[in-house]
């Protein structure tokens, strides 16, 4: 099995390298490949996402996962959130953006994967909770993209947010969101906010969600603490084309957190892989 680990790919939208890891079976033969987008709080080296990556390439794909290049964790430290200040920077228009970014690499004469282990003409997209909506956003407009997997994903980019607290946010610039598991409180400056309303139009999952005409799977967890899995409900029911399943017993991560020291998935998440598969092979 290959891997290339913290390759960086450049961003023609901006100076912040995008770190990704590529893991395929090298057997000269052309497979799909996948691209894995992590969600808010995330990265790509989170819990048992390398498993996820072993997996996928051991059922003949290319697979990438990658840090969006404003998540708060830098080339040097690509499990940690050591620059809070590109935190507090991001916003949807830069995660599309680096998946743009992504997705053009694929294309490129420096992506590192030989030519005849690579199937270019079918680029997958997987993405968790808020990555899930941005990828869905991008298969909507990119036609280079042939399939699409949410896992507990959003049903909405607006913020969540009321009247009051938007005032607030607007009065002092910044509002912080703890992570509970670091202990860090993350700063989101009140850009992230003007960039969703100047580019509402285009962050409209529904719609997105509506005018998709390729194949699309989607999961969430029965018991999901973080996103209502009504949130499923309403991706399927904005288009009947889209699979949906709702996987009983299982949490916001399918059983999985970070670190994770086994060397096996676990069980919702195994099988969350395993259906994601089955869909993507008749893609």
């Amino acid at each position: 099995m290959k891997f290339i680990r913290n390759t960086l790919i450049s961003s023609k939208f901006h100076k912040r390298p995008i770190v990704c890891d590529i893991r395929y079976r090298e057997n000269q033969q052309p497979k799909p490949i996948i691209l894995f987008l992590h969600g808010f709080k995330g990265f790509k080296d989170w819990g048992p996402f390398d498993l996820v990556s072993k997996f996928f390439a051991s059922k003949e794909y290319v697979f990438l996962k990658f840090n969006l290049s404003h998540n708060g964790t830098t080339p040097e430290a690509p499990h940690e959130f050591a620059d809070l200040t590109a935190f507090g920077e991001n916003n949807y228009m830069i995660e599309l953006n680096d998946l743009t970014s992504v997705i053009d690499h694929v294309f490129d004469k420096a992506f590192p994967v030989p030519r005849e282990e690579v199937n270019r003409g079918k680029i997958l997209l997987i993405g968790h909770s808020r990555g899930g909506g941005v990828v869905i956003i991008k298969a909507a407009e990119d036609e280079r993209v042939k399939g699409l997997a949410t896992w507990a994903s959003v049903d909405s980019l607006a913020p969540d947010i009321s009247a009051t607290e938007l005032a607030d946010w607007e009065k002092e610039g910044v509002r912080f969101i703890y992570n509970g598991r670091t202990h860090q409180n993350m700063p989101m400056k009140y850009q992230f906010y003007e960039q969703y309303h100047q580019n509402e139009d285009r962050l409209n999952i529904e719609k997105a969600v509506s005018n998709l005409e390729i194949p699309f799977v989607a999961f969430h967890g029965a018991e999901d603490e973080t996103l209502s899995p009504d949130m499923l409900k309403n991706l399927g029911n904005r288009n009947p084309k889209v699979n949906t399943h709702l996987v009983a017993g299982a949490n916001h991560t399918f059983g999985g957190k970070h670190p994770w020291s086994l060397s096996e998935l676990p069980e919702a998440l195994q099988y969350v892989c395993e259906e994601t598969n089955k869909f993507f092979t008749n893609v």
